[in-house]
């Protein structure tokens, strides 16, 4: 396991060589002007050769590959720099940050999780039956709703029109501070939002895995030893079924960051989503470069935890093999 850890590492360091390489070329072919987004209204009164000044400042007239080594010189050895558009390092950004869409990303996908497998297995008990084409009926149709869509409504119907939560924020407007109850609270909209997203796959890879062990020649066998239905179902079925579910996990990171962005704009989250969009229209290399390193070590993390988990739980595994 080890081993196997350690060649994912290792591999993962020229692919986030190449995404960061990448975000600095994206950013130099971008239309948007860095110099007039770190300035602001200011930009319209200044004059050209104040505005010359601030480029050479910022690095503007460099080629995107020497931008790129400087700031990745400096992340080797721990400054990932300062933030031009949030007017502070980096680091203080993403740790302020982050630890706000991780509480949003963790609480949705355990609710997932937890919510998809039961109606993955009630939908498996019977298969064709009325529950099973129920629930894989909303599975699908919830599978092609945009989030945004999702959170939209969620808004319209829960904050608006029944005035039951509260429609966005982590506080109440005109609380000077933060509170365990406040941000349960404020949380349940976008985490409930961005667990429905992810529901959907949950719940038809479990009816499927559990269904395909329903099936198998040691459920059956258990069946007829005169074990209760639930016993067969719990400690049977649903542990060979859940296996495919561990692949899911890894290949979910992705659109679950995705979608968290979108969520964290929509319900003004204070995660990184709004550091992400200023940093992309402000040009703000340091903080964008960074930010992509973050989500994409987190894709990495979440493909690797697949794995590890997948051969845990699973005898016929050889982490040599993978």
């Amino acid at each position: 396991m080890a081993r196997l850890a350690l060649r994912r590492i290792l591999s993962g360091v020229p692919l986030l060589l190449a995404v960061t390489l990448g975000v600095f070329a994206l950013a130099a072919a971008s239309p948007f002007d860095p110099v007039r987004g770190y300035a602001g209204d200011a930009a319209l009164t200044a004059d050209q050769e104040t505005l010359d000044r601030l480029a050479a400042n910022l690095g503007v007239g460099e080629s995107f590959t020497a931008r790129w080594w400087d700031w990745l010189a400096s992340a080797l050895a721990g400054d990932l720099g300062h933030s031009t558009v949030l007017r502070q390092p980096v680091v203080e950004v993403i740790a302020e940050r982050a630890v706000w869409s991780a509480l949003l990303c963790a609480v949705a996908f355990a609710v997932a999780v937890v919510v998809g497998t039961l109606l993955g297995v009630l939908a498996a008990r019977r298969p064709g039956g009325l529950l099973d084409r129920a629930v894989t009926g909303l599975a699908y149709t919830l599978s092609a709703a945009p989030v945004f869509w999702l959170a939209l409504l969620a808004v319209w119907f829960f904050a608006l029109r029944l005035d039951v939560l509260p429609a966005g924020g982590l506080t109440d407007s005109g609380s000077s501070y933060v509170t365990f109850g406040g941000v349960a609270e404020h949380l349940v909209l976008p985490a409930g939002v961005l667990a429905v997203s992810q529901l959907p796959w949950f719940t038809l890879y479990v009816r499927q895995g559990v269904g395909e062990a329903l099936a198998e020649d040691p459920v059956r066998g258990a069946r007829a030893r005169g074990l209760a239905e639930r016993t067969v179902l719990l400690r049977h079925a649903l542990r060979s079924g859940l296996l495919p579910v561990l692949t899911l996990i890894g290949s979910r990171v992705p659109e679950l960051i995705t979608g968290a962005l979108l969520v964290e704009t929509v319900f003004s989250w204070p995660g990184i989503a709004d550091a992400t969009v200023r940093a992309a229209t402000s040009v703000d290399f340091p903080l964008l470069a960074a930010l992509t390193v973050f989500a994409t070590v987190a894709v990495l993390l979440g493909n690797l935890l697949a794995d590890l988990l997948y051969g845990l739980f699973d005898p016929r595994v050889d982490f040599r093999d993978m």
